[in-house]
């Protein structure tokens, strides 16, 4: 039966690996799809059988019912020209912004019968690199049905200046070279997963995690003073109120996250707490369950962010879910996510107008470390943070009126509905205007057999004959068989080589060949019937009979 929606992806959505926001947020979002199920289809394209074979398992796994249904699909992603060729597919979207929506495209361009839509989201947005990445979003190859999906409106801004710099750089035409659109949905929040327990039930987890009648301020990150926070300034907060006269039994902060770190800062951290007077609990790679139980025993959540790695701001949203009252830095799209006064506090953040010597200098260093120096150029005002702090410390009534509206607002990001705006855009960039054969090259990939045309004697082409070999003939009459790698599985076709060994019993012109080999098989391109004649000639079934 065939389908009429197609939803499809090269991307995973589930992945492996460190507990990090992005892959979080792409798992998350696939489960919120799958609940909401508004397509026929949903196929992944992984680039090898491994990679199949492993999505196949985690898939059925997860959802049997939509995989027993054959509804759920996962195809080797040397297939895709045929399936682009063969299927209309209603939309690709990708988890990441970076890799291959460009490309995606020019397959698209030569390959489909329709102009989909091609979507892709943004996450972290800072590496070096990302300039030349972003380059390749402005192609011939790109129509006004492709989008990058900013996750916040800071991200917005940063996309389409990354366009905007590039083009003027390059001197990039915009009709020649089109970008993509730029459209802003957030991230969500799994609303079942966070949920605030009962009274009862959050004593029982502050007494099993050892806190008392202190006001608990938590900080989620990942534990690396380069990559989304500087834990210094918290403390330097914490000293501020000390000084003032804060009873250190009053409060507590607990720092919890991801760390590849063996030395990470946690010592030097603990024994600056440990200097002024300050609790401080450290929960190194928490599971899922010990994140919970923590939103779930705390009374505040703190997120001082100044590293322009982060984007988004996930952990903001699963706090406010829990019923936290937020303080955060203003900065990125932390500031999309914090009504300040309402369900916390946004903190003044002050950064550099100038970045010259950095900006020579990144592409030539490591990401982590051109992060850290940026970092420490923006300030996140201290001062406001130590009253911020002392006021939520100092009234319960607060907390609770800021929580309850924390949990309201988080309401609005249910995984389903964000995946509810995606195919709200789906659907509209169909509606989209786009050129009857837009360009399907993409001006930054290799042309192989152009580029490196002088590397082998010649070029397959008039005047080269062929005939059968021994082997071909054996071949031709059963008597052997040929060899294929498995990476070539798919490429070179059994059916194509018997077609072709028939029409080589007699020598013959090689391109004639190619020319009648298209001729008996129907839908076969010139490049692969070039591919097949040369690898005949490569395992010795075809031999020159031109001397």
């Amino acid at each position: 039966m065939l389908t009429t929606r197609i939803w499809a992806s090269l991307d995973p959505f589930l992945e492996a690996g460190p507990v990090l926001g992005r892959t979080q947020a792409n798992a998350a979002f696939l489960r919120g799809l799958l609940r909401l199920d508004p397509y026929d289809a949903y196929r992944f394209y992984p680039a090898s059988a491994a990679a199949c074979g492993e999505l196949s398992g985690k898939l059925q796994e997860a959802w049997p019912l939509l995989w027993d249904s054959a509804r759920l699909q996962v195809v080797h992603r040397r297939e895709l020209p045929r399936q682009l060729a063969a299927e209309e597919h209603h939309v690709f979207h990708l988890s990441d912004c970076i890799l291959h929506p460009s490309h995606l495209a020019a397959l698209r361009n030569a390959c489909s019968r329709k102009i989909f839509p091609i979507t892709s989201v943004t996450h972290s947005l800072s590496y070096a690199r990302y300039g030349q990445d972003f380059l390749r979003h402005l192609s011939p190859c790109t129509t006004a049905r492709d989008a990058v999906v900013a996750t916040s409106r800071a991200a917005v801004d940063v996309v389409n200046a990354y366009y905007r710099t590039l083009r003027q750089g390059y001197g990039l035409d915009p009709a020649a070279f089109p970008q993509p659109q730029v459209r802003h949905i957030p991230l969500g929040v799994d609303l079942d997963a966070y949920s605030p327990p009962d009274e009862q039930r959050r004593e029982q987890l502050r007494q099993d995690l050892g806190f008392g009648g202190e006001v608990v301020f938590l900080v989620l990150a990942r534990l690396c003073h380069s990559s989304k926070m500087d834990f210094l300034p918290i403390l330097r907060a914490f000293h501020r109120l000390i000084l003032g006269g804060l009873p250190t039994d009053s409060v507590r902060l607990v720092l919890a996250g991801w760390t590849d770190e063996e030395d990470w800062g946690g010592r030097f951290l603990s024994d600056l707490a440990r200097n002024i007077g300050l609790p401080l609990t450290v929960v190194e790679r928490p599971s899922d369950q010990r994140k919970w139980e923590l939103y779930a025993a705390s009374d505040v959540f703190l997120s001082p962010s100044d590293n322009l790695q982060e984007t988004f701001g996930l952990t903001l949203l699963e706090a406010q879910a829990m019923g936290l009252p937020v303080i955060a830095s203003d900065f990125d799209g932390y500031r999309d996510l914090v009504e300040h006064g309402h369900t916390g506090e946004l903190l003044p953040t002050l950064g550099p107008s100038v970045s010259a010597g950095v900006d020579l200098m990144a592409p030539m260093g490591f990401d982590n470390h051109t992060q850290l120096i940026l970092a420490q150029r923006l300030a996140v005002d201290v001062a406001a943070m130590a009253v911020a702090m002392e006021r939520m410390a100092g009234d319960v009534a607060l907390r609770r009126r800021m929580g309850l509206n924390a949990r309201q607002l988080a309401g609005s990001y249910s995984w389903e509905s964000v995946a509810a705006r995606h195919v709200e855009l789906w659907d509209s960039l169909w509606l989209e205007d786009v050129p009857d054969q837009p360009a399907a090259k993409h001006p930054g990939s290799v042309a192989y057999a152009d580029v490196f045309g002088g590397y082998p004697t010649s070029l397959l082409g008039p005047g080269v004959q062929v005939a059968l070999s021994r082997l071909g003939n054996a071949v031709y009459r059963g008597q052997d068989y040929p060899i294929v790698y498995e990476g070539l599985s798919g490429m070179i076709d059994p059916e194509i080589l018997r077609a072709l060994l028939v029409l080589a019993r007699k020598p013959v012109d090689a391109q004639a060949l190619c020319e009648r080999l298209r001729a008996a098989v129907v839908g076969l391109g010139q490049e692969d019937a070039q591919a097949h004649v040369l690898w005949c000639l490569k395992h010795d079934l075809l031999e020159r009979a031109d001397g």
